[in-house]
Protein backbone atom coordinates (compact mmCIF):
# COMPACT_ATOMS: atom_id res chain seq x y z
CA UNK A 1 0.00 0.00 0.00
CA UNK A 2 1.36 3.37 -1.07
CA UNK A 3 -0.13 6.09 1.01
CA UNK A 4 0.56 10.04 -0.12
CA UNK A 5 -0.18 12.75 2.85
CA UNK A 6 -0.97 15.88 0.99
CA UNK A 7 -2.10 19.31 1.30
CA UNK A 8 -1.29 22.66 -0.37
CA UNK A 9 -1.84 24.55 3.17
CA UNK A 10 1.44 24.19 5.12
CA UNK A 11 1.52 23.28 8.34
CA UNK A 12 -0.93 21.33 9.23
CA UNK A 13 0.96 18.70 10.42
CA UNK A 14 2.28 16.29 6.97
CA UNK A 15 6.01 15.66 8.09
CA UNK A 16 4.04 14.89 11.45
CA UNK A 17 1.48 12.44 10.79
CA UNK A 18 3.47 10.29 7.86
CA UNK A 19 6.49 9.59 10.35
CA UNK A 20 4.06 8.56 13.10
CA UNK A 21 1.63 6.34 11.29
CA UNK A 22 4.93 5.15 9.40
CA UNK A 23 6.50 4.36 12.62
CA UNK A 24 3.45 2.56 14.23
CA UNK A 25 3.25 0.57 11.10
CA UNK A 26 6.86 -0.57 11.66
CA UNK A 27 6.21 -1.41 15.19
CA UNK A 28 3.37 -4.10 13.94
CA UNK A 29 6.02 -5.79 11.96
CA UNK A 30 5.39 -4.40 8.40
CA UNK A 31 9.04 -3.33 6.75
CA UNK A 32 7.94 0.47 6.11
CA UNK A 33 9.43 3.47 4.03
CA UNK A 34 9.28 6.54 4.15
CA UNK A 35 9.70 8.93 0.86
CA UNK A 36 10.30 12.53 2.30
CA UNK A 37 9.34 14.72 -1.57
CA UNK A 38 9.59 18.24 0.50
CA UNK A 39 12.77 19.88 0.21
CA UNK A 40 12.38 21.40 3.73
CA UNK A 41 13.37 17.71 5.00
CA UNK A 42 11.41 17.60 7.92
CA UNK A 43 10.32 14.25 7.80
CA UNK A 44 14.08 12.50 6.77
CA UNK A 45 15.10 14.99 10.34
CA UNK A 46 12.77 13.64 12.19
CA UNK A 47 13.37 10.19 11.72
CA UNK A 48 17.18 9.98 11.20
CA UNK A 49 18.29 12.89 13.48
CA UNK A 50 19.78 15.09 11.38
CA UNK A 51 19.32 15.96 7.46
CA UNK A 52 21.54 14.33 4.92
CA UNK A 53 23.72 16.37 2.53
CA UNK A 54 25.10 13.78 0.84
CA UNK A 55 22.99 14.10 -2.21
CA UNK A 56 23.95 11.04 -4.07
CA UNK A 57 22.09 9.54 -1.02
CA UNK A 58 18.75 11.02 -1.41
CA UNK A 59 16.05 11.29 -4.10
CA UNK A 60 17.94 14.32 -5.59
CA UNK A 61 20.26 10.99 -6.83
CA UNK A 62 16.85 8.99 -7.96
CA UNK A 63 15.85 12.60 -10.32
CA UNK A 64 19.19 13.27 -11.60
CA UNK A 65 19.35 9.52 -13.02
CA UNK A 66 16.34 10.39 -14.62
CA UNK A 67 17.30 13.13 -16.58
CA UNK A 68 20.57 11.39 -17.78
CA UNK A 69 19.49 8.05 -19.44
CA UNK A 70 21.86 7.36 -22.43
CA UNK A 71 21.00 7.19 -25.96
CA UNK A 72 21.67 3.14 -26.09
CA UNK A 73 19.51 1.75 -24.01
CA UNK A 74 20.73 2.57 -20.35
CA UNK A 75 17.79 2.92 -17.60
CA UNK A 76 17.78 5.34 -14.69
CA UNK A 77 18.77 4.09 -11.18
CA UNK A 78 16.04 3.05 -8.84
CA UNK A 79 15.36 3.53 -5.30
CA UNK A 80 17.07 0.62 -3.62
CA UNK A 81 20.77 2.44 -3.21
CA UNK A 82 18.94 5.83 -1.37
CA UNK A 83 17.08 3.94 1.26
CA UNK A 84 18.52 4.77 4.74
CA UNK A 85 17.46 2.65 7.77
CA UNK A 86 16.39 4.69 10.75
CA UNK A 87 17.11 3.99 14.68
CA UNK A 88 13.42 2.09 14.68
CA UNK A 89 13.47 -1.57 13.61
CA UNK A 90 11.57 -1.74 10.20
CA UNK A 91 11.43 1.69 9.24
CA UNK A 92 13.39 2.97 6.74
CA UNK A 93 13.29 6.71 5.09
CA UNK A 94 14.32 7.83 1.52
CA UNK A 95 15.82 11.47 2.53
CA UNK A 96 15.15 14.67 0.85
CA UNK A 97 17.94 16.98 0.00
CA UNK A 98 18.19 20.72 -1.67
CA UNK A 99 19.05 19.96 -4.49
CA UNK A 100 15.58 18.74 -5.87
CA UNK A 101 14.64 22.46 -6.30
CA UNK A 102 17.01 23.50 -9.09
CA UNK A 103 15.98 19.63 -10.74
CA UNK A 104 12.10 20.41 -10.73
CA UNK A 105 12.07 22.73 -14.09
CA UNK A 106 14.62 20.34 -15.79
CA UNK A 107 12.32 17.51 -14.65
CA UNK A 108 8.61 19.20 -15.70
CA UNK A 109 10.25 19.62 -19.52
CA UNK A 110 11.15 16.43 -19.53
CA UNK A 111 7.91 15.14 -18.40
CA UNK A 112 9.34 12.91 -15.48
CA UNK A 113 5.99 12.59 -13.70
CA UNK A 114 5.53 9.01 -14.00
CA UNK A 115 9.74 8.39 -12.58
CA UNK A 116 8.30 7.90 -8.98
CA UNK A 117 5.50 5.69 -9.65
CA UNK A 118 7.59 3.03 -12.39
CA UNK A 119 10.17 2.86 -9.75
CA UNK A 120 8.00 2.69 -6.80
CA UNK A 121 6.44 -0.62 -8.75
CA UNK A 122 9.42 -2.30 -8.99
CA UNK A 123 10.79 -1.76 -5.33
CA UNK A 124 10.50 -4.97 -3.48
CA UNK A 125 9.99 -5.72 0.38
CA UNK A 126 7.99 -3.26 1.71
CA UNK A 127 4.76 -3.74 3.23
CA UNK A 128 4.02 -0.27 3.26
CA UNK A 129 4.75 3.56 1.98
CA UNK A 130 4.31 6.52 3.59
CA UNK A 131 5.20 9.75 0.74
CA UNK A 132 5.61 12.99 2.50
CA UNK A 133 5.15 15.91 0.20
CA UNK A 134 5.25 19.66 -0.12
CA UNK A 135 2.62 22.24 0.87
CA UNK A 136 2.19 23.07 -2.93
CA UNK A 137 0.93 20.77 -5.87
CA UNK A 138 4.20 21.22 -7.64
CA UNK A 139 6.67 18.31 -9.71
CA UNK A 140 7.07 16.52 -6.47
CA UNK A 141 3.57 16.31 -5.28
CA UNK A 142 2.04 15.61 -8.38
CA UNK A 143 4.65 12.60 -8.62
CA UNK A 144 3.64 11.44 -5.11
CA UNK A 145 -0.07 11.37 -6.22
CA UNK A 146 0.76 9.75 -9.53
CA UNK A 147 2.32 6.90 -7.47
CA UNK A 148 0.10 6.67 -4.37
CA UNK A 149 -2.75 4.10 -3.72
CA UNK A 150 -4.32 6.36 -1.05
CA UNK A 151 -4.41 9.87 -0.16
CA UNK A 152 -4.31 11.72 3.14
CA UNK A 153 -5.17 14.84 4.03
CA UNK A 154 -4.24 16.88 6.65
CA UNK A 155 -6.52 19.89 8.22
CA UNK A 156 -6.08 21.78 11.58
CA UNK A 157 -9.27 23.64 12.34
CA UNK A 158 -8.73 27.16 11.13
CA UNK A 159 -10.85 29.19 8.34
CA UNK A 160 -8.23 29.22 6.19
CA UNK A 161 -7.86 25.47 6.13
CA UNK A 162 -11.41 25.32 5.12
CA UNK A 163 -10.61 27.28 2.28
CA UNK A 164 -7.80 25.66 1.17
CA UNK A 165 -9.45 22.30 1.51
CA UNK A 166 -11.85 23.07 -1.18
CA UNK A 167 -8.94 23.57 -3.91
CA UNK A 168 -7.02 20.98 -2.59
CA UNK A 169 -10.06 18.70 -3.55
CA UNK A 170 -10.15 20.75 -6.95
CA UNK A 171 -6.66 19.77 -7.82
CA UNK A 172 -7.54 15.99 -6.52
CA UNK A 173 -9.62 15.52 -8.84
CA UNK A 174 -8.15 16.84 -11.72
CA UNK A 175 -4.49 14.14 -10.87
CA UNK A 176 -7.10 11.53 -10.64
CA UNK A 177 -8.59 12.36 -13.95
CA UNK A 178 -5.81 12.84 -15.61
CA UNK A 179 -2.98 11.08 -14.46
CA UNK A 180 -3.97 8.70 -11.57
CA UNK A 181 -7.87 6.71 -12.13
CA UNK A 182 -7.10 4.40 -8.87
CA UNK A 183 -5.87 7.30 -6.24
CA UNK A 184 -8.42 7.28 -3.48
CA UNK A 185 -9.13 10.09 -1.38
CA UNK A 186 -8.74 7.51 1.94
CA UNK A 187 -9.71 10.74 4.50
CA UNK A 188 -9.29 13.95 6.13
CA UNK A 189 -7.24 14.00 9.25
CA UNK A 190 -8.40 16.65 11.49
CA UNK A 191 -5.51 17.97 13.73
CA UNK A 192 -5.28 20.15 16.34
CA UNK A 193 -8.55 18.94 17.36
CA UNK A 194 -9.81 20.71 20.31
CA UNK A 195 -13.05 18.98 20.96
CA UNK A 196 -13.85 21.48 23.92
CA UNK A 197 -13.61 24.83 21.50
CA UNK A 198 -16.65 25.62 19.51
CA UNK A 199 -14.64 26.65 16.45
CA UNK A 200 -12.81 23.29 15.63
CA UNK A 201 -16.44 21.32 15.79
CA UNK A 202 -18.00 23.45 13.83
CA UNK A 203 -15.60 23.38 11.21
CA UNK A 204 -15.88 19.47 11.53
CA UNK A 205 -19.58 19.79 11.39
CA UNK A 206 -19.52 21.77 8.04
CA UNK A 207 -17.08 19.16 6.31
CA UNK A 208 -18.98 16.17 7.19
CA UNK A 209 -22.56 17.98 6.31
CA UNK A 210 -20.72 18.81 2.80
CA UNK A 211 -19.98 15.36 2.47
CA UNK A 212 -16.32 15.46 2.64
CA UNK A 213 -14.31 12.09 3.86
CA UNK A 214 -13.04 13.17 7.52
CA UNK A 215 -12.31 9.88 9.71
CA UNK A 216 -13.58 9.38 12.93
CA UNK A 217 -9.64 9.61 14.85
CA UNK A 218 -8.52 13.04 15.07
CA UNK A 219 -5.02 14.29 16.50
CA UNK A 220 -5.00 16.92 19.51
CA UNK A 221 -2.42 19.55 19.87
CA UNK A 222 -0.03 18.48 22.73
CA UNK A 223 3.61 19.82 23.14
CA UNK A 224 4.52 16.00 22.97
CA UNK A 225 4.95 16.68 19.16
CA UNK A 226 7.59 19.28 19.46
CA UNK A 227 9.05 16.46 21.95
CA UNK A 228 9.25 14.20 19.85
CA UNK A 229 10.72 16.30 16.65
CA UNK A 230 13.43 17.76 19.23
CA UNK A 231 14.52 13.94 19.98
CA UNK A 232 14.17 12.51 16.57
CA UNK A 233 11.62 10.09 18.05
CA UNK A 234 7.99 9.24 16.66
CA UNK A 235 5.48 9.20 19.45
CA UNK A 236 5.44 5.52 19.02
CA UNK A 237 9.14 4.93 20.73
CA UNK A 238 9.38 8.25 22.42
CA UNK A 239 6.14 8.25 24.65
CA UNK A 240 4.07 5.30 24.14
CA UNK A 241 1.67 5.22 26.67
CA UNK A 242 0.62 8.93 25.84
CA UNK A 243 -2.88 10.02 24.60
CA UNK A 244 -1.91 11.50 21.89
CA UNK A 245 0.37 8.12 20.59
CA UNK A 246 -2.98 6.76 21.31
CA UNK A 247 -4.59 8.67 18.53
CA UNK A 248 -2.23 7.84 16.60
CA UNK A 249 -2.58 4.10 16.62
CA UNK A 250 -6.44 4.94 16.69
CA UNK A 251 -5.89 6.65 13.19
CA UNK A 252 -3.07 4.06 11.94
CA UNK A 253 -6.11 1.01 12.93
CA UNK A 254 -8.91 3.52 11.21
CA UNK A 255 -7.29 3.76 7.71
CA UNK A 256 -6.36 0.28 7.81
CA UNK A 257 -9.53 -0.80 7.93
CA UNK A 258 -11.04 0.90 5.30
Amino acid sequence: MRRVIFNQKGGVGKSTITCNLAAISAVEGKRTLVLDLDIQGNATQYLLGDKVTDSDRTLARFFKDSLSMNLFGGHDSGLENIIHETPFPNLYVIPSHPELEPLQARLESRYKIFKLKEALEKLEGFGAVYMDTPPILNFYSQSALIAADKCLIPFDCDAFSREALFKLMQSLAEVKADHNQNLEIEGIVVNQYQKQANLPRQLVDELIALGHPVLESKISPSVKIRESHSESKPLVHYAPNHKLTDEFRALHLEINRI
